[in-house]
């Protein structure tokens, strides 16, 4: 990673602020907007970050959102593993990421009931059955539906990036990322939404040429997308470019005896600066964290279990698998178009 201190802190303006123009972020970092507008490019270009659209599906039918942790016997090498898991697995239009390693993988997924999730872990369940690449345990299910579940980071890397680049951060008040609404959205505002989400970082002038209406109706719905929150932006700045090396995956049940407050949000201590996602519902939480070396790992590790321990929060050993992002695979990477077609398409 070889960064100005302007490029870092627009970077971080960027996936911190994914809605800001130029001049906005000049602003908040006393800069000229030029200067903004040149390095925004520049990152772009060198692909230092990419713009993905959230739909927010569950205000269009989707009840839950599923993650599948399993542990693998490496008998079959990992290529040989993605070549068989695309074909009968990844291609659910419900999973929108998945990675693995040679021994370990995980998926995350948007469905409208619990049957569309049933119905994919049961072929991966009979799938690594067959191979021979399942150890002494199936893929484990985590299921967060919407209405008793908050994810207070989804693939928010704005607090690991202040750390990282060493800036202040901005004080941050951690929200449901899936809040339910009422959403109605007429055919055309469907098709629009849809190629906003194919294309995220598309002009409305290209996306209006693409469906042959005007750049004004693109635009005044994107807005009302924006607004009303039915789709959210999010910045993902690339793993590789800034040397991420370590990602680190738990899966944790809470103490039913003494669990934290959910309605008060006390799980939010938790959300140390490498926390990238964070999901939970009363007795369980997930985490993903990423680090660019051991150390960073190790203490982002240890803050969350001592505030378990402190808290009497955990009775048993949380889940913790660590992925080292130089041998692990992204097998599927943000692709939230297949699921909202389905769910939404007009």
């Amino acid at each position: 990673m070889d960064l100005t201190n302007y490029e870092k802190k627009v970077l971080y303006g960027i996936v911190k602020f994914p809605n800001d123009n130029d001049r906005q972020l000049a602003e908040k970092f006393g800069m000229r907007q030029s200067t903004v507008a040149a390095i925004r490019k520049r990152l772009a270009e060198e692909g230092y970050y990419k713009i993905y659209a959230i739909p927010m599906l569950q205000n269009f039918g989707a009840e839950l959102m599923a993650i599948i942790h399993t542990n693998f016997n490496p008998v079959i090498p990992l290529e040989k593993r993605i070549e068989i898991t695309e074909e009968k697995i990844e291609a659910a239009e419900e999973i929108f990421f998945s990675m693995g390693e040679e021994d370990k993988g995980f998926s995350l997924s948007f469905a409208k009931n619990y049957t569309a999730i049933g119905k994919i872990n049961d072929i991966r369940t009979l799938t690594f059955g067959s191979l021979g690449l399942l150890e002494n345990e199936y893929p484990q299910e985590v299921v967060f539906p919407f209405e008793i579940s908050k994810i207070y980071r989804f693939f928010d890397f704005s607090s690991t990036l202040a750390a990282l680049f060493n800036l202040d951060e901005t004080e941050e008040d951690a929200k449901n990322f899936f809040q339910i609404k009422n959403a109605s959205l007429s055919k055309r505002e469907r098709k629009v939404l849809c190629k906003i989400i194919e294309y995220p970082g598309a002009p409305s002038k290209e996306i209006a040429e693409m469906l042959g209406i005007t750049r004004h109706t693109v635009g005044r719905m994107k807005k009302k997308f924006l607004d009303e929150g039915y789709i959210r932006m999010v910045a993902i700045p690339s793993f590789e470019k800034l040397d991420f090396r370590i990602l680190a995956f738990y899966h944790v049940l809470l103490n039913p005896h003494s669990p934290p407050d959910f309605e008060k949000d006390e799980l939010k201590c938790l959300l140390c600066p490498g926390v990238i996602f964070f999901a939970a519902r009363r007795f369980e939480f997930v985490a993903i964290s990423i680090h660019t070396d051991y150390e960073s790992y190790k203490m982002c590790k240890t803050e969350i279990m001592q505030r378990l321990k402190e808290k009497e929060w955990i009775s048993s050993p949380p889940l913790v698998r660590t992925y080292s992002l130089n041998k692990a695979r992204i097998i599927k990477d943000f692709n939230f178009l297949p699921i909202t077609k389905k769910l939404i398409a007009p």
